[in-house]
C-alpha cells in the first residue's frame, strides 16, 4: 500500500490541526487508502485518499439546497469568484488560471451541491490554488455590482438589443441569465429539468438550480448574501485531496485559513427523501423549437420511477448492474424493444440510472415520437419487463454487465477530467447524504453477494419487480414541441421590461445608469494581480513528457509499447480514408458509428453487441483529419479504430475486430434505418451544447484540406448531408445505403492500409503482438493506398454566414489563417491565443458584454487562428469586439509579466498528464502525422524563449490588416440574425436554415 503522504500512520481517534481522524481504510481496488476526518471545531469533514499519483487533486464541496428556480446557488457559484478578502481583484479565479500549471481548474453547480476542484503536478503550485480557493469560497466579497455582472442586472439599452427603434427601452443582462438562456433552449436540458420536476414534486430537485431565465430576476443580492451565510460554511463544508502530497501540512493550512474563524452551526441542508406516491401520474411539459421544422415527430415520452436512496450501496450497485442489463448496448432487451419498435428514432433524454440526487431515478423512453407516444411507450416498457420476468434474463446479459463494471473500475483515465477529480465525482452524492463513499469505490463484497444471488434465485428479475414493475412512484412523462415558446418567452420579457420602464421614475432610471456606469468603470479599471500567489517561468518543466518507449515488432510492424497498463491492453489502429471515392466521404462518420452495432457474416448484431460487451471495454471508430507535420502539411484523412480489453480478453477482443473488419453485414436495411435515425438524432442534441465549436468548424472550414473534412465529418454540414439523407430514403432503394457502407468498408480495411499499436503490460503484450498478424493475414491486399494523399490546400473562399437553429442565444466565430507549429511565429501565435483571452476577450465578452465566454484558439498543427463566444446575448457587439483586437495590438496593452502568464498557460496544456495507457496511444497518432518529441521540444523552447517585443511583432504582422478579412460563422436563431444583418449592410451575412 502507498504511504508516501505518510496517510498509513494516521491512527482512528488521532488528533491533527483541530482535526479527528474518524476512518483509515485501505482501497485494494485502486490501490490506495482512504483517510475520513472530522474537524472538532466546526464539523467539516475531510476524505484523502493516498495515491501514488504526482497529479494532485484538491476540491471543496458544500451543500447547495435551493428553495426557489431562481439559480442562487449558480449565480453564487460565479460571484464568489468574483474577489475576496485576501485577493480583493476583479476575477481572482481567471487570473490563477494565467498564474498556474494547474490541469484542471472550474467550478460546478449540481442540483443539491457546489463543487470547487482543481488539480495540478506542482506542489508549490497546490499550495498557491489552495489559499485563493479558500479565501474564494469562504471569504468572498459578493459585492452588488459582481452580483449584476454574473447574476442579472437591468441596462439601458442602445444598439442592436433594442427590439424597435424609438424611446428608452430596458435590456436585461448577466452571464448566468444568458448561459440558462441557453441550456433553455436545448431540448435534453429541457427534458431533464422536467423530468425532474414531475418526479420530485415536493423535493429540492423540483427546483432548477441553474436557474429558470424567467425566475432569475427575482434573486435579490440579500438573498445572494443570505444564502451564502448559511450553505457556505464549514459546518456544511466536505474537504476533498487525492493524490502523494503529505496530508499534515494541508490539514494544517485549511485550519489556519479557513476553520479556526468559524464555530459550529446546523445548517439545516439535509435533503429530505421524496415522499412516495401510491399511484403513478401524467405530465406535460414543451420545449421551443424552430418554426421552420415539422412539430409532428418530434415529442419525446419517458417513463421514470423514483427507485432506491442514494445510500444505499448494495441497491446503487443492483440498479447500476440492471441499467446495463436493459439499456447498456443495443443487444440490450429493454433498448433494443424501445428502437426497434419504430416509434421513435433513439433513447429519449434522461434515459438510464440517475444517481445524483437523495432518491435516485431510472427512466426510459424514446425522442422523434408522435404524441400518441405517450400511451404506447408504457404499454411497450411494461410488456418488455414482464417478459423478462417471466422468462428470465439472459446469464450473458447479466455478465457482460458485470463485466462492464470491473472494466471501468480497473481502467484509469483522465477524461473527461483528472482521475484524482473523477473520484471525487463518484463519491460526491452518496458521501453529502450520509453514506460511506468507500462502498462507491470498494464495490467487491457487493459483487460478490450479487453474484451470490444470482446463482440462487432470480435476482435481477426480483429487481426489476421492485424498483420498476411493481413500484408506483412513476411519471408518465411527454415533452411537446412549441414552434412558438421563444417568441411567447420573448414577449412575456419585452412586456414585462416595458411594464417596468413605465414605472420607473427619473430616480430609478438614474440609478440603472449610474450602476451600469460603475460597472463599466469596474471593468475598465487596473488592478493590482501582484497580491495574487503565481508560478515563475522557473516553474515549468523545461521539456515535455519524454514519448514513451516503443518498437516496432518484425512480423507485423505493429507499433508496441510496453507500459504499466494495470492489467489492460490497448488496440490503437488508423485507417488510411484518402483513396475513398468523394461520394463517400460524408458517410464515413456514419460508418464509424454503426460498425461495431451491426452483426456479421457469423453473427447477428445483438450476438455481436453482447460479445463486445462480454470481452472489451468498447470497441470505437471515430472520423479523422489530421495534418502531416512536414512542411508541405499535406493532409491525412484517416479512420482511428480503437479497443481495449482486460488482459485475459485479448484473443476475443481481436477475434472481435477480425470479424468486423472481414466480414460486417450491412443488408439489414431496416437496422441501418434506425442506426440513422438514432445518429440523427444524436447530430441534432448536440447544436446547443456545441454551439461554438460548429461555429469556428464552420468560419475555418475552407483555410486547409483537414479543416474542411473536419467540418464535413463533424459539423454542421454532416448534419444537414445526414438529415437529407433521411428525407431521400424514401425514394431511393432501401438497400442502396448498406451497398455505400460496404464499399467504404472494403476500400478501408486492407492489409496496406491498416497502421497497428499495441499497448500493454507483459505476457498479454505479447499475445496481443501475435493476434495482430492474424488480424493482418485475414485482411486483402489492395492496389489503393489510402494514407498517400493528394495535395489540397482547401477552398478559396472566406465564408461570412449566419445559421440559423432555434436558441435564445448567439455563437459568433471568427477564423484566419496563419502560420504552422513549424513556422517561427508558432510559439508566438500560441501565446497570443492566451493573451486575447484573459486581457481582453474576457473582459469584453463576458463581464462587459454578458455571455457564458469569450475564447481565442491557435491551432498549431492546421495554422488556424479562432476567435469565438458561448452563450452569447450579441452578434454585431462581439463582431465589433473581435475587430478591435487591432487597437488592443497596436496599443500593445501587455507587458513581459502577462507573457509570462501566457506561457505558463500554454505549458499547462502541454504538459497535461495522461495514464500509460492512453499517453502511448497519444503518442502513436502524433508518430502518424509525423511529430516527434524533437519538434514538440523545440516549440516548448521558442514559447519559453519568447519576449513581450517578439509576440508583439507576430501579433502586428499577423492580425493587423487580415483579421478584419477574416471568416465569420454564426449560429443563432432566424430573428437575431435577420436582427444582425440589419445592421451589417455593407458586408452582411449569408443565411441559411441547419
Amino acid at each position: 500500500m502507498h504511504d508516501q503522504t505518510n496517510a498509513g500512520n494516521f491512527k482512528v481517534g488521532q488528533s491533527l490541526h483541530g482535526y479527528v481522524v474518524r476512518r483509515v481504510e485501505p482501497l485494494a481496488t485502486i490501490s490506495c487508502l482512504m483517510v475520513a476526518l472530522e474537524h472538532r471545531n466546526t464539523g467539516a469533514r475531510h476524505i484523502h485518499i493516498a495515491a501514488p499519483d504526482a497529479e494532485n487533486t484538491f476540491g471543496v464541496v458544500l451543500k447547495t439546497v435551493p428553495q426557489d428556480s431562481t439559480g442562487v446557488a449558480h449565480i453564487l457559484e460565479h460571484t464568489v469568484l468574483c474577489g475576496s478578502r485576501r485577493y480583493p481583484v476583479r476575477d481572482p479565479f481567471f487570473s490563477m488560471l494565467k498564474r498556474s500549471l494547474s490541469t484542471f481548474m472550474n467550478a460546478f453547480t449540481a442540483s443539491d451541491w457546489t463543487m470547487y476542484p482543481f488539480s495540478t503536478q506542482n506542489r508549490k503550485d497546490f499550495y498557491n490554488l489552495l489559499d485563493v480557493y479558500l479565501d474564494a469560497v469562504f471569504f468572498p466579497r459578493l459585492d452588488r455590482l459582481s452580483f449584476q455582472q454574473e447574476g442579472h442586472r437591468l441596462a439601458i439599452q442602445e444598439g442592436e438589443e433594442r427590439s424597435a427603434p424609438g424611446p428608452l427601452q430596458l435590456v436585461r443582462r448577466g452571464v448566468v441569465y444568458n448561459e440558462m438562456k441557453g441550456a433553455m433552449s436545448s431540448p435534453d436540458q429541457v427534458a431533464v429539468r422536467s423530468l425532474l420536476h414531475a418526479l420530485y414534486p415536493s423535493s429540492t430537485y423540483r427546483f432548477n438550480s441553474g436557474g429558470d431565465p424567467e425566475q432569475i430576476p427575482e434573486l435579490t443580492h440579500d438573498g445572494l448574501l443570505a444564502f451564502h451565510r448559511r450553505h457556505y460554511h464549514p459546518s456544511n463544508a466536505y474537504f476533498y485531496s487525492y493524490g502523494d502530497l503529505p496530508l499534515a501540512p494541508l490539514l494544517e493550512t485549511i485550519d489556519d485559513r479557513v476553520l479556526r474563524r468559524f464555530d459550529r452551526i446546523d445548517p439545516k441542508t439535509d435533503v429530505l427523501a421524496q415522499p412516495r406516491w401510491n399511484a403513478p401520474v401524467d405530465a406535460v411539459y414543451s420545449y421551443p423549437m424552430s418554426r421552420s421544422e415539422d412539430p409532428t415527430r418530434k415529442h419525446q415520452a419517458t417513463l421514470a420511477w423514483l427507485t432506491a436512496d442514494i445510500t444505499d450501496a448494495y441497491s446503487m450497485l443492483a440498479l447500476s448492474l440492471l441499467e446495463l442489463i436493459l439499456l447498456g448496448n443495443t443487444a440490450s432487451p429493454l433498448r433494443k424493444a424501445l428502437i426497434e419498435s419504430g416509434i421513435g428514432s433513439s433513447l429519449s433524454d434522461g434515459t438510464g440510472f440517475s444517481a445524483d440526487y437523495r432518491d435516485t431515478l431510472f427512466a426510459a423512453g424514446l425522442k422523434d415520437v408522435e404524441k400518441s407516444a405517450r400511451e404506447q411507450i408504457p404499454a411497450l416498457i411494461f410488456d418488455t419487463l414482464n417478459g423478462l420476468i417471466n422468462h428470465g434474463i439472459d446469464p450473458q446479459l447479466v455478465a457482460s454487465a458485470i463485466h462492464q463494471i470491473e472494466f471501468s473500475r480497473k481502467e484509469k483515465t483522465n477524461q473527461p477530467y483528472p482521475y484524482g477529480l473523477k473520484l471525487l465525482i463518484g463519491i460526491v452524492g452518496p458521501w453529502l447524504h450520509g453514506g460511506d463513499p468507500a462502498r462507491v469505490i470498494e464495490l467487491d463484497s457487493d459483487l460478490d453477494r450479487i453474484r451470490s444471488e444470482t446463482r440462487r434465485e432470480a435476482f435481477f428479475e426480483n429487481q426489476l419487480g421492485r424498483w420498476l414493475i411493481d413500484n408506483p412512484h412513476r411519471v408518465r412523462f411527454l415533452l411537446e414541441p412549441d414552434p412558438l415558446l421563444e417568441e411567447a418567452r420573448n414577449r412575456r420579457e419585452a412586456e414585462a421590461l416595458q411594464r417596468l420602464l413605465q414605472s420607473m421614475s427619473e430616480e430609478d432610471l438614474q440609478r440603472i445608469l449610474q450602476d451600469s456606469e460603475a460597472l463599466d468603470a469596474l471593468q475598465k479599471a487596473p488592478e493590482n494581480l501582484s497580491v495574487l500567489p503565481t508560478l515563475a517561468i522557473e516553474d515549468i518543466p523545461p521539456t515535455v513528457a519524454d514519448e514513451p518507449e516503443s518498437y516496432v515488432a518484425a512480423e507485423t510492424a505493429a507499433t508496441v509499447y510496453d507500459r504499466p497498463t494495470g492489467g489492460i491492453v490497448y488496440l490503437a489502429s488508423a485507417l488510411g480514408a484518402g483513396g475513398l471515392p468523394a461520394e463517400l466521404h460524408p458517410l464515413v462518420p456514419f460508418f464509424c458509428y454503426c460498425l461495431p452495432k451491426i452483426g456479421t457474416a457469423k453473427r447477428g448484431y445483438v450476438e455481436t453487441a453482447q460479445r463486445i460487451d462480454l470481452y472489451t471495454g468498447g470497441i470505437g471508430l471515430s472520423a479523422a483529419a489530421r495534418t502531416r507535420y512536414a512542411e508541405t502539411g499535406r493532409c491525412l484523412p484517416f479512420v482511428a479504430l480503437n479497443s481495449k480489453c482486460l488482459s485475459r480478453n485479448v484473443v476475443p477482443m481481436f477475434d472481435l475486430v477480425r470479424e468486423l473488419a472481414t466480414e460486417p453485414n450491412f443488408s439489414d436495411s431496416e437496422r441501418l434505418e434506425r442506426l440513422l435515425s438514432e445518429y440523427r438524432a444524436g447530430l441534432e442534441s448536440m447544436i446547443v451544447h456545441n454551439g461554438h465549436r460548429l461555429a469556428i468548424l464552420l468560419a475555418s472550414r475552407n483555410f486547409s484540406a483537414a479543416a474542411g473534412y473536419a467540418e464535413n465529418w463533424s459539423g454542421v454540414h454532416q448534419l444537414r448531408f445526414i438529415k437529407d439523407l433521411v428525407r431521400r430514403r424514401d425514394n431511393e432503394d432501401p438497400d442502396a445505403l448498406g451497398r455505400s457502407l460496404a464499399r467504404i468498408s472494403a476500400r478501408l480495411f486492407s492489409r496496406n492500409n491498416l497502421r497497428l499499436a499495441v499497448i500493454g503490460e507483459e505476457p498479454a503484450l505479447s499475445g496481443a503482438v501475435t493476434e495482430t498478424a492474424g488480424l493482418l493475414d485475414a485482411l486483402p491486399l489492395a492496389a489503393a493506398n489510402g494514407f498517400a494523399v493528394p495535395e489540397n490546400d482547401g477552398a478559396e473562399s472566406v465564408p461570412r454566414e449566419g445559421w440559423a437553429t432555434s436558441t435564445a442565444v448567439s455563437f459568433v466565430a471568427k477564423a484566419l489563417a496563419v502560420p504552422r507549429m513549424q513556422a517561427k511565429e508558432a510559439a508566438a501565435l500560441a501565446l497570443l491565443s492566451k493573451l486575447f483571452r484573459s486581457l481582453y476577450l474576457h473582459r469584453e465578452i463576458r463581464e462587459k458584454g454578458g455571455a457564458y465566454g469569450g475564447l481565442a484558439l491557435y491551432n498549431a498543427e492546421e495554422g488556424i487562428f479562432s476567435l469565438a463566444s458561448y452563450r452569447d446575448p450579441h452578434i454585431l457587439q462581439t463582431l465589433q469586439v473581435y475587430d478591435g483586437l487591432v487597437d488592443f495590438i497596436e496599443k500593445g496593452a501587455f507587458g513581459e509579466s502577462d507573457v509570462n502568464e501566457a506561457k505558463l498557460q500554454v505549458c499547462s496544456d502541454i504538459d497535461r498528464p495522461d495514464p500509460p495507457g492512453p499517453a502511448a496511444r497519444k503518442a502513436f497518432y502524433r508518430k502518424l502525422i509525423g511529430l516527434t518529441d524533437v519538434e514538440r521540444n523545440r516549440f516548448k523552447q521558442r514559447v519559453l524563449a519568447m519576449t513581450k517585443d517578439a509576440v508583439l511583432d507576430v501579433a502586428r504582422s499577423t492580425f493587423i490588416g487580415s483579421l478584419k478579412k477574416g471568416a465569420v460563422a454564426v449560429i443563432s436563431s432566424k430573428t437575431s440574425l435577420e436582427a444582425a444583418n440589419a445592421r451589417l449592410q455593407e458586408a452582411p451575412l449569408l443565411l441559411y436554415e441547419i
